[in-house]
C-alpha cells in the first residue's frame, strides 16, 4: 500500500466529511443516467450499502477489536462497501469522470485515512498485529479469520455507528438520478 505522511493523512481525514458535500454536486453536474444503466449501477450499489450496513454492526468502535462478520475477510468492509457504492453510483449516472474522480478520492483520501486508523487500532489493542498479519487490508481473504469468541451483526451498533447516514445519502442520490433520468 503507498504510504502517506501523517501530516497529509490528518488533514484528508478531517476533510473527509465536509468535501461530501463539494462531491454531490460535481456528481449532480456530471450524471447523466439512462434506463440501462441505473438498472446496471443501482443494484451494484446497494450490494456496497449492504456490506456497510453489515460493517457497521459488526463494528463496536474503540471498544473491541472487530474481528467478526466481515472483519472476518478484511480490516476493511466499510471502504470496500463505500467505494462499491461509488462504482455503483457512477455507472448508474453513466459517467466515466465520475469514476476517476471516485477513484482518485479512494487512493488520495480513503488510503491515507486507513493508514490512521492501522496506527489507532494497533496503539488500542494489543492483538491487532496477529490480526493484521493474518488478514488482508482491502482485498477479502477467501476463508474466514477464526474466532475465538463470534460477533454477531448487531442493530444497536448499526445505528450507534449512525450508517443509516449511509442510506439515507444514497436514497437521495437515487432519487436525484431517477429526476434526472425523467428530466
Amino acid at each position: 500500500m503507498i504510504h502517506f505522511p501523517k501530516p497529509y493523512a490528518d488533514v484528508v481525514a478531517r476533510l473527509r466529511v465536509p468535501s461530501g458535500f463539494l462531491i454531490a454536486a460535481v456528481f449532480a453536474w456530471f450524471s447523466h443516467p439512462d434506463a440501462l444503466s441505473l438498472a446496471i449501477g443501482l443494484p451494484l450499489s446497494v450490494l456496497g450499502l449492504a456490506l456497510r450496513a453489515w460493517a457497521a454492526g459488526s463494528l463496536a468502535k474503540n471498544q473491541q477489536l472487530s474481528t467478526g462478520g466481515p472483519y472476518a475477510y478484511t480490516r476493511n468492509p466499510l471502504y470496500i462497501g463505500t467505494l462499491v457504492v461509488a462504482a455503483g453510483l457512477a455507472t448508474a449516472a453513466r459517467s466515466p469522470g465520475l469514476a476517476a474522480l471516485f477513484a482518485a478520492i479512494f487512493v488520495l483520501v480513503y488510503l491515507p485515512v486507513i493508514q490512521n486508523e492501522q496506527q489507532h487500532l494497533r496503539n488500542l489493542f494489543a492483538d491487532y498485529a496477529d490480526y493484521a498479519a493474518r488478514v488482508p487490508i482491502l482485498w477479502p481473504r477467501f476463508t474466514a479469520f477464526p474466532q475465538r469468541k463470534p460477533s454477531p451483526f448487531r442493530w444497536s451498533l448499526y445505528l450507534s455507528n449512525q450508517e443509516y447516514n449511509a442510506g439515507a445519502g444514497f436514497a437521495a442520490g437515487v432519487l436525484f438520478l431517477f429526476w434526472k433520468w425523467m428530466k
